[in-house]
């Protein structure tokens, strides 16, 4: 995917960046100086916290809303670790504003004739769809499949490979005709090389809900039931679909349209085909952690 043309040439308006009294973007509620070029991504606010623990130093705490950030040295470079909350429309807050630290001069509130590139890496959890991933093993997400519907809003420019797994997505999978238009966006090869290296690699599939949009039915009845079967069997040039969350596809979709480099990491704390759901995923996802961290 590539990046759009940016729409101001000049001022942006106030309405577009909302920047509050004290000069900080205004969901997440911080300076530019207040975050470092690499990003970790969560999304409990309480894993924040058992992230920065490892941290050399932290140098900055601030949270609003759902939204945590703290800032640190780690092997001398500099790191923040950022909860998101659930869900794509979150990330849209988090990724838009995030760029806009580090491209868009808050004082002439113009886009900035330099570009600055984040590494943004999504720490999380998932459920895997293929019965030979074990609970509690690391998926990286070679690309995102999106469900959510984010992305037409946007003017995104599909790459050739995007195009083909769409292609043969909509060719093995009965996607209803109502439901959002799904769509695939590849993560950074370079971050995949650097953090994904022992993990199952694989598409991951990003659901706007955790419950008829995951396939899963308490009291309501899904549109497609037998929608898991369907991303279990989808196969195309040996790419398969390995798990389901709930960021993924915007995280890839919006980070490579305003250049920067995005991949998601998420330890399997539950398998639909095995029926099986991890004793200690706290455990898991400290073990990725730390994984993760040695490897920035």
């Amino acid at each position: 995917m590539q990046q759009e043309a940016n729409l101001y040439k000049g001022s942006i308006p106030p309405t577009e960046l909302i920047i509050t009294e004290e000069g900080r973007i205004y969901h997440l509620d911080l300076l530019p100086e207040d975050i470092g070029d690499n990003i970790i991504l969560v999304g409990d606010q309480e894993r924040v916290p058992t992230i920065s623990k490892y941290f050399d130093r932290i140098e900055l705490k601030r949270s609003k809303r759902e939204f945590v950030t703290h800032t640190g040295l780690l092997n001398n470079k500099r790191v923040s670790v950022i909860s998101t909350g659930i869900g794509c429309d979150n990330i849209d807050i988090v990724i838009n504003e995030l760029d806009a630290l580090v491209n868009i001069d808050f004082e002439k509130k113009v886009v900035k004739k330099d570009h600055q590139s984040l590494n943004i890496i999504r720490i999380g959890t998932c459920g895997a769809l293929q019965k030979e991933i074990p609970v509690d093993q690391f998926v990286l997400s070679t690309y995102g499949l999106g469900f959510d519907g984010l992305l037409a809003f946007y003017n995104p420019i599909y790459e050739d490979d995007e195009k083909a797994l769409h292609k043969a997505f909509l060719q093995q999978i009965p996607w209803p005709k109502d439901a959002n238009q799904p769509y695939f966006v590849r993560g950074s090869k370079i971050l995949s090389e650097k953090i994904g290296k022992g993990m199952h690699h694989g598409i991951t599939a990003t659901a706007n809900g955790f419950y008829g949009p995951q396939g899963r039915s308490l009291r309501l009845k899904t549109k497609l039931p037998d929608m898991n079967k369907f991303l279990n069997r989808f196969d195309y040039k040996n790419q398969k679909i390995l798990n389901f969350e709930m960021e993924t596809s915007a995280l890839y979709g919006l980070s490579a349209m305003l250049g920067h480099h995005a991949c998601t990491v998420c330890a399997v704390i539950g398998n639909r085909f095995s029926n099986t759901f991890s004793k200690d995923y706290k455990k898991a996802v400290e073990n990725l952690v730390t994984s993760v961290l040695k490897r920035i």
